[in-house]
């Protein structure tokens, strides 16, 4: 009976062991299929950057004397929404939304600031005109020049998209939420409307305003908004909602979402960035956190000039510099550089 025991005893011993064995195995070949998949998925990633319409910046021009010893804790990048109806990102169009994306490289906190499109400004070989005219006369070159020497900035990067990437990216997160307001709801069918028509695809109406989840299309439309009260600032202020709900369903969306997004949207978009920067921006997506969300200029007056166009300008363009360095950057007294102040002078401010 003892030895009876014994066997079973060993043999079961032994069963358990090979069942241990099994299941390390499996867990190993799980593990090494999950290890491939990533492998996988970064190289694919990988593949898709180096379809992105790289452009680096020739020349990044700043300020003579430009000193604010906080500007150095933070990444600067421009956003241009451009017009490019066909997709020809390349092409200088004027752009039809400016939002600075100021990140702190220590704290991880992000601050959205537009650029009000009608703001007057001085732009080099073209004198005083509206700031969306850069992007036209000198593409992002230009641009980036331009806001620089305006605002006192240190603008080293942009990224430019169009339509199709907008509405393509927030299809591919699943929707984002969006409270749309009894006023926009019929020019946010319009829009996106049109918007469907140059993208090729169908779109939905909205039915009935309040808090929902809207597609890529009827996002895009509410980003083109402007026949409401407040016009263009009003605009300029859902375009910064769509890109906040963007970014902050990206950073609660899984891995796997994720790539479908970078893989929708890196070959649509136009930039000067570098494939280890994309990627660096990519791996703190989910410790990115956008504290405020605000329009450029603070003080302005909007009139129409001796040429019959109506501009926004600054009151005045050295005490919105001023307020910009301590809003973005908590500089406290900032003294805008020499060549501010002529900018300013010629202004008749």
């Amino acid at each position: 009976m003892d030895s009876y025991r014994s066997r079973a005893a060993h043999n079961e011993r032994v069963r358990r062991k090979k069942q241990r064995k099994k299941h390390i195995r499996i867990f190993i070949l799980i593990l090494l299929l999950f290890i491939m998949a990533g492998v996988f998925l970064i190289l694919s990633l990988v593949n898709k950057i180096d379809e992105i319409k790289n452009h680096p910046l020739e020349q990044v021009s700043l300020n003579e004397g430009l000193s604010d010893p906080n500007m150095k804790d933070f990444t600067n990048i421009v956003v241009f929404g451009v017009d490019s109806r066909a997709n020809a990102l390349q092409e200088n169009t004027r752009s039809d939304s400016i939002i600075l994306v100021s990140i702190n490289n220590k704290t991880h906190n992000v601050k959205l600031t537009s650029i009000f499109r009608d703001t007057y400004t001085r732009i080099d070989g073209h004198g005083y005109t509206k700031i969306n005219h850069a992007y036209s006369y000198g593409g992002p070159d230009l641009a980036v020049n331009t806001i620089n020497q305006n605002f006192d900035l240190d603008v080293q990067d942009f990224i430019t998209v169009n339509f199709s990437a907008l509405s393509n990216v927030i299809d591919a997160l699943g929707g984002i939420t969006l409270n749309i307001h009894k006023n926009e709801r019929k020019w946010v069918n319009a829009y996106a409307r049109d918007v469907a028509k140059i993208n090729g695809t169908s779109y939905e109406k909205i039915k009935k305003p309040g808090k929902q989840t809207v597609s890529g299309v009827q996002a895009t439309g509410y980003c083109r908004v402007r026949y409401t009260k407040g016009g263009d600032f009003t605009r300029a202020a859902r375009q910064r909602r769509v890109m906040k709900a963007l970014m902050t369903k990206a950073k609660h969306s899984s891995p796997l979402k994720l790539y479908r997004v970078l893989n929708e949207m890196l070959p649509q978009i136009y930039t000067s960035l570098t494939t280890q920067e994309i990627l660096q921006l990519g791996m703190y997506l989910p410790f990115y956190d956008i504290k405020t969300s605000r329009g450029f200029p603070y003080k302005l007056d909007c009139h129409r000039a001796s040429d019959g166009i109506y501009y926004d300008f600054p009151t005045t363009l050295t005490s919105n510099v001023t307020t910009l360095h301590k809003k973005l950057f908590d500089t406290k007294n900032y003294t805008p550089t020499k060549t501010v102040q002529e900018i300013t002078a010629g202004m008749g401010y």
